[in-house]
């Protein structure tokens, strides 16, 4: 009797491991970009596999995987990560080295290493879309004049009012200096010196009296809608279904937006490695990345997912002129260096920091 019961005991052990190791955490973003997510690639990827998904909200960074995995206690198992951090997480240890050799192929058979779009892939892992942070504005907030320029979002005489910005220095120093006259092409050389640096922030503080801060991007959209801004930098997804879906009287202005992409990261140490794995190589299909346009528009990262983005699927809106990477979208875009930010975001968010508390 004794020895069948720890028979019994042996095999219900066994099944809550499998159990556990069906089911891995995956860390995103929160709110509509969440929930596209959700729908495009977590609930057919549980479909298709059978592995359960749990998801937790974060606003980025690495702070929270650096603690797990120098405390050797991972619980994060995937994190959708903004590419400077996917970058940063890869070279510091970590997040697990992912060959884009084992993506799958576009649909006419290219190697999924020459179908990503340049700048998308990492020693972790490839991108998974394009987004851009742009600023928007209530479009009844300035029935006559309405800005039109990156220039007009820190010009308080002709447009009065709050601003809205992310309480990060990643894309508020780009802004400023596009904002001050810098071109497009020499941003980041301008930002690398010590007089590009202070001519940044000395941009920020004229209107760093009248900026509320913002950390998640569901934020700026309640922001517009409650009239506590004028205008607020934000996802360009994150307006779009403010515009569409409810119907928010906002427009968004291009010029000058950041253009950056992200992807999934797997967590070092996760005890559920192989099961990350199937979800980034089912993400990378060209279309499951086209697969999140039904939702919000967000691009996709591959070359191949470009023919397969068509419309909204709730509302029929054709999603091409709402795309980051539209071509009259990108007339003044500047593209996100990553490069740059992974070698400076310490130093950067230590100054930050200290400019906010000034």
């Amino acid at each position: 009797m004794s020895t069948y019961r720890w028979l019994i005991g042996l095999g219900l052990s066994l099944m809550a491991t499998c159990a556990v190791a069906q089911t891995i955490t995956v860390v995103s973003w929160g709110g509509s970009y969440g929930r596209a997510s959700q729908r495009a690639i977590l609930d057919p990827f549980t479909e298709e596999t059978g592995i359960q998904i749990r998801m937790e909200d974060y606003n980025g960074g690495l702070a929270q995987i650096r603690a797990q995995v120098e405390a050797g206690r991972v619980h994060w198992d995937v994190v959708d990560l903004e590419l400077p951090d996917l970058v940063r997480g890869c070279d510091e240890g970590l997040l697990e080295l992912v060959d884009i050799e084992d993506m799958p192929a576009a649909p006419d058979g290219t190697p999924a290493r020459e179908d990503y779009l340049p700048d998308t892939v990492t020693d972790c892992g490839g991108c998974t879309l394009f987004y851009s942070t742009a600023y928007a504005y209530n479009a009844e907030d300035f029935p006559d004049a309405q800005p039109t320029t990156i220039e007009d979002f820190f010009d308080l005489a002709k447009f009065p009012g709050r601003r809205g910005m992310r309480r990060v220095p990643y894309a508020n120093l780009e802004f400023a200096l596009m904002a001050d006259g810098v071109p497009l092409a020499d941003v980041y050389a301008t930002l690398g010196t010590t007089e590009g640096m202070t001519r940044a922030f000395a941009k920020l503080d004229t209107i760093k009296d009248h900026i509320v801060w913002w950390e998640a991007g569901a934020q700026p959209p309640q922001l517009l809608a409650d009239r506590e801004v004028a205008m607020s930098t934000a996802y360009n997804g994150r307006i779009f279904n403010a515009q569409v879906l409810e119907k928010q009287p906002f427009v968004v202005v291009w010029d000058g937006q950041v253009l950056d992409s992200g992807g999934f990261g797997i967590v070092a140490g996760t005890l559920r490695l192989d099961e990350a794995r199937r979800l980034l190589a089912f993400a990378a299909r060209p279309a499951v990345m086209a697969g999140i346009s039904k939702y919000i528009s967000y691009s996709p990262a591959r070359g191949s997912g470009a023919a397969l983005v068509t419309t909204h699927l709730e509302t029929g809106v054709e999603m091409a002129p709402h795309m980051p990477t539209t071509p009259a979208n990108m007339a003044r875009a500047l593209q996100n260096d990553w490069r740059w930010w992974a070698d400076h975001a310490d130093e950067v968010n230590e100054r930050f920091g200290a400019w906010l508390a000034r």
